[in-house]
């Protein structure tokens, strides 16, 4: 057996050597007659042409050693090729993005707005931009004003999903499955919908142009998203809560003692999501807010570069400063608690 495989080893390796000499005897026929067909096709056709061979040599050489070391299925590499390389480009087109804003925050020169060149030849790099933001805007405030309206949110909207989402787990009442059903139904339409309503509805209890409109307006739909932490608690098991009932635990007591010390994931979870809202949310600051000194960073960067008295273009590059700082504090938050938040994720969705 072993005889046969080393046979089989050695032929080849002899195909594939032929196969790569022969290659090379045709990329060199080719570059030696570059000089009779220059006039007629063009040296960077030949040349093109040239690597493209070679290239494929190079090509099924490589797939040639795979082979032999992995002992897979060439239809297997060629497909995990594909899917590498299909990755690779949508990872590509991911993080392009990402590299624009970073370099464009950190441009100070040729000027403050976009520019149509890559690399302009007085180009300069620094942190004027981040300097400009908190020194000749009202950026700190800003910042200040989404912290406070995304934490007082957040620990609201925690507490009623949790609350919401264990009621429909746990107990068992009437009206329970169409009071899902309606609010799984609702929590299916957008926000923005409720936008002329509820700025009526804020308008007439005088409570517009002011933050604490807006921490109602995000914590009030709150409910509307228990699903995944529903299915969260249907995972916990029920003999923890049986056994605390025979020692005489009330059902706050279980919620507060047993099962919120067990649901660190979802609880993660569900902040993450709620003290994102604030950050990205425009249409809602938009309505309610008029008050400069009110704004959250998402009204006031756009304000910055719509300003009446500059252009869109004059200031980009502090808008970018602006937008790699909100990215920077999110992405932070996100990968200190990626293992929870992966993990009340992928519990959530088991039922």
């Amino acid at each position: 057996m072993e005889e046969t495989r080393a046979l089989t080893v050695r032929d080849d390796g002899e195909k594939r050597e032929k196969l790569v000499t022969l290659l090379l005897c045709i990329f060199l026929g080719v570059f030696g007659a570059h000089k009779f067909y220059q006039k007629r096709w063009g040296m960077g056709v030949l040349y093109l042409f040239t690597a493209g061979l070679f290239g494929i040599g190079v090509f099924i050489d490589f797939w040639g050693l795979l082979y032999e070391a992995g002992g897979q299925k060439i239809g297997d590499i060629i497909s995990n090729t594909l899917i590498y390389i299909v990755l690779a480009v949508l990872g590509t087109l991911w993080v392009l993005p990402i590299v624009y804003l970073l370099y464009t925050a950190f441009r100070v020169q040729p000027s403050t707005g976009i520019i149509y060149e890559l690399f302009p030849s007085d180009l300069k790099l620094g942190f004027g931009n981040f300097v400009a933001l908190f020194k000749e805007t009202q950026f700190f405030r800003w910042l200040m004003n989404t912290v406070l309206v995304a934490v007082c949110s957040c620990a609201i909207t925690t507490v009623f999903i949790l609350m919401v989402s264990y009621a429909f787990s746990r107990m068992r009442f009437k009206l329970r499955k169409p009071l899902m059903n309606v609010m799984l139904v609702l929590g299916m339409f957008p926000g923005f919908m409720s936008m002329i309503a509820v700025y009526f509805i804020l308008k007439a209890m005088g409570l517009t142009n002011s933050l604490f409109a807006l921490i109602l307006v995000y914590s009030s739909g709150a409910a509307l998203s228990y699903y995944i932490c529903k299915g969260f608690f249907d995972t916990l098991p029920r003999s923890l809560e049986e056994a605390a009932i025979l020692d005489g635990a009330s059902q706050w007591t279980i919620f507060w003692r047993i099962t919120i010390p067990l649901a660190k994931p979802i609880i993660v979870y569900t902040v993450l999501t709620s003290f994102i809202s604030p950050w990205c949310d425009f249409i809602f600051v938009n309505t309610i807010i008029n008050d400069a000194n009110k704004y959250t960073v998402a009204l006031g960067l756009y304000r910055l570069i719509n300003a009446e008295k500059s252009s869109f273009s004059e200031n980009f590059t502090v808008f970018c400063a602006g937008a790699t700082i909100v990215g920077g504090i999110i992405s932070a938050l996100f990968l200190s608690m990626q293992k929870y938040y992966v993990e009340g994720v992928s519990s959530g969705a088991v039922k």
